[in-house]
């Protein structure tokens, strides 16, 4: 996993007029927290810190006011519902070698048995438990072949060395689901047809 060098400014304003401001100047406010130490509010460079949440779970190295140096991953982040600029990052504190549960997005690979079927993910990321510093970016799983009724669980999916689960092993991930709503539409409409003539 790759480690985004930011640097941080802690913050003594608080309040929607102080964030406005922090957000004018293309920053981004946010709050550290962790190992039961207290809150630590930061501005954060916006452009910046929006590149490094490309990466899910990425790992952020903050240099906080030119002295100190910390660890964190991204814990909630929240964005302008219209224009999409973040508003806000909360970061949680981590060390190394510490393990932190999150969740791993799932990837898919490969075509359904043929027949239109629907592939659900019920899960569209999967919780594990890894090493701070080794957070896998996802997880990719096979559906080649599967046949409606098929089910993928958390328990079928090979995790990267190091990696645990933080869900049942029996949890639903994936399912294939027979194509009905398209069967039913048509059927409804030679229906319609039929009471016509």
């Amino acid at each position: 996993m790759s480690e985004v060098k930011l640097a941080a400014e802690t913050r003594t304003e608080f309040g929607k007029g102080a964030a406005r401001r922090i957000r004018r100047d293309n920053k981004v406010p946010g709050v550290l927290y962790g190992h039961g130490s207290d809150p630590l509010h930061l501005t954060l460079p916006g452009h910046d810190l929006l590149l490094a949440l490309r990466t899910p779970n990425v790992l952020i190295s903050l240099d906080i006011d030119g002295e100190t140096r910390e660890l964190a991953i991204p814990k909630a982040v929240q964005r302008d519902p219209m224009k999409g600029y973040l508003e806000h990052v909360d970061l949680l504190l981590v060390k190394r070698g510490e393990k932190v549960n999150v969740e791993i997005p799932v990837h898919t690979e490969g075509e359904l048995a043929p027949g239109g079927n629907l592939l659900e993910h019920v899960l569209s990321a999967l919780p594990v438990e890894a090493e701070a510093t080794h957070i896998p970016e996802s997880v990719t799983v096979s559906v080649e072949g599967l046949q409606a009724g098929a089910s993928v669980h958390a328990k079928d999916i090979a995790l990267p060395s190091g990696v645990s689960l933080a869900v049942d092993e029996d949890a639903v991930v994936l399912q294939v689901l027979a194509a009905q709503a398209e069967e039913a539409a048509e059927g409804g409409e030679e229906g319609a047809e039929a009471a016509e003539a």
